[in-house]
């Protein structure tokens, strides 16, 4: 019976941090230690690389729509970083941190799979260094904050009824996505509706990611709206005062943190808003902290290219700022079987018609990569039930289509199985064959911005705005919002605002519920159909199987 990941994590050699920092000429002085096998960089050390060390090659790692059947791009993401190591190339990676909601839910862990892993896992899917209970804290700080003010006078006449700020919390828990606060008496605060947020939903979570600095996070804190006065006029955390209070919730967060793979390639996993109700991307200054490191950074953004990738390239690379040189979309036979409607029971059986069918899903990332200036290449995350035809069949796909493709097995072959995909990835990243280009001009309205989206990216025919959205687009325009770039919550399964709807649909209409202005961050968060900024819990969540020895090890992770 082949090992679970959580037996292969443990089995394997681990190094000290500190010698790890070293072989990319980093030093115990530069670290802040947590125990043997985490550290978070310090600011002096990020300021003088950034002074004087010339930006590597920067590899974003994408993938096709998620799938039941899975994709596996932290894994190939990890594994990559790997290869290249192996093949010279000195490398780094720059990852998101887990979240909770997903570890003790359904979806796992983020710390890839079998041989291609970041280490030590255990802790980076649990409580790692701290960082995202800095960030719960420090939103719930401005939400206590918040009602205190008015509750002892309410000074700046701010509505209770027109608050927009929500506590959160890093766990799915459906029963907080609508509370009552307040109750019990005029001692006990003003009464009003409230509700909760994932962590990774925050836009704490987003600043952090986006921060340059300390002084560049303490502005974007004091940008963050929190509400509205009884006159309409916007009130911010600057307002309230309490902007130092919020950034010294976070002065050790902001540092970026450091592990290792099995193999030993540093890692820096700092930061983690999710791509389908967020941006999707680590911290720009871990990615950055990483380019000034060695040759070549592989990063990812979080589910399919229509979701993260977009995000990555019109979002955080104008604050990186630095465009990848390739792209890499991770997709599997499997995939692409359940997008030809195969059911995810019978993924196993072999079916060349239905990966031809599913291709479909994988052109349309393929073209919108290259929508932005840059070629990329397809990772085929291999599987054990996948069959020679099947694949013969996806490469002469890919190679009518023109784009690389290479196979990929990582997790069961570590940095070995990666060496193709390695060589293939350097050649296209050194050819200087990308012009990035962003999809819209920031200029353009918000109506505009969402259209092109649409149209380009998901291939929609159009879009449909509710009251709500529609009445807060005038808001937005009156207060000089409108030039923010978009940052689109949508279902990560889909093109569509339909999870449902598979393939590459056509001719559907993309309906905008409501928009939550993000100041701090720097963008406007435009809710599409159903989506929800604090999931639930499935029936059997993941932790039902989770578990610890008597030794203080974990079971049950994966």
């Amino acid at each position: 019976m082949p090992k679970t990941d959580i037996e292969i994590a443990q089995e394997a050699t681990i190094k000290p941090i500190k010698d790890i920092a070293a072989t990319v000429g980093l030093s115990e002085d530069d670290l802040e230690l947590f125990g043997k096998y985490k550290a978070k960089i310090e600011f002096p050390t990020i300021q003088k690389l950034l002074k004087e060390k010339e930006d590597g090659k920067l590899i974003l790692v994408t993938a096709i729509n998620p799938t039941p059947a899975g994709e596996g791009k932290s894994t190939i993401t990890i594994g990559l970083a790997d290869a290249l190591n192996k093949i010279g190339k000195k490398t780094a990676i720059a990852l998101r941190e887990p979240s909770l909601g997903p570890v003790m839910g359904i979806k796992g862990g983020a710390t890839g799979g079998g041989y291609a892993q970041v280490l030590p896992m255990e802790d980076i899917n649990l409580h790692f260094t701290g960082d995202f209970h800095a960030i719960q804290i420090a939103n719930n700080a401005i939400a206590a904050l918040l009602d205190n003010h008015i509750q002892q006078g309410n000074e700046l006449n701010i509505d209770p009824r027109r608050t927009i700020w929500k506590r959160c919390v890093d766990l799915n828990d459906r029963a907080l996505r609508k509370i009552i606060i307040g109750l019990g008496g005029p001692f006990e605060g003003v009464p009003r509706e409230d509700g909760f947020d994932i962590v990774v939903a925050s836009e704490i979570m987003a600043i952090l990611c986006l921060a340059t600095d300390i002084d560049n996070l303490k502005e974007r804190v004091s940008r963050i709206v929190v509400g509205y006065k009884y006159d309409r006029t916007p009130v911010t955390v600057g307002d309230l005062k309490i902007t130092g209070a919020v950034a010294l919730l976070l002065k050790d967060a902001i540092k970026p943190n450091l592990v290792q793979t099995i193999y030993g390639t540093p890692a820096f996993v700092h930061g983690g808003p999710f791509a389908n109700i967020a941006h999707g991307c680590n911290s720009v200054l871990a990615t950055k902290t990483a380019l000034k490191i060695g040759d070549y950074t592989v990063t990812e953004a979080g589910f399919g290219a229509d979701l993260g990738a977009e995000k990555f390239l019109d979002i955080k690379v104008p604050n990186l700022p630095k465009a990848p040189d390739a792209v890499v979309i991770v997709a599997t036979i499997r995939a692409l079987k359940f997008n030809g409607g195969v059911a995810k029971d019978e993924l196993g059986a072999e079916s060349v018609e239905a990966v031809q069918k599913g291709y479909a899903n994988l052109e349309r990332h393929v073209e919108n990569v290259r929508k932005f200036g840059i070629e990329p290449v397809i990772a085929i995350n291999e599987f054990i039930t996948d069959t020679q035809a099947e694949i013969d069949a996806l490469f002469e796909l890919c190679r009518a289509n023109g784009v690389n493709v290479e196979l990929a097995s990582v997790w069961a072959n570590g940095a070995d199985g990666g060496v193709a995909l390695a060589e293939k990835v350097v050649e296209v990243a050194e050819s200087g064959a990308a012009n990035y280009k962003r999809l819209y001009d920031d200029n353009a309205s918000i109506e505009e911005k969402i259209d092109t989206i649409v149209k380009e990216i998901y291939r929609g025919d159009g879009v449909v705005y509710e009251a709500k959205a529609l009445t807060q687009i005038k808001t937005f325009k009156a207060n000089g919002w409108d030039k923010l770039p978009i940052c689109m919550a949508k279902t990560q399964s889909s093109f569509t605002d339909d999870p449902n709807v598979l393939g590459a649909p056509e001719g559907f209409k993309i309906t905008i519920r409501e928009f939550v202005p993000k100041l701090g961050a720097g963008f406007i968060v435009a809710i599409a159909g159903k989506m929800l900024t604090m999931p639930g819990l499935p029936k059997k969540p993941a932790a039902l199987n989770m578990d610890v020895d008597s030794d203080g090890n974990a079971i049950g992770l994966f």
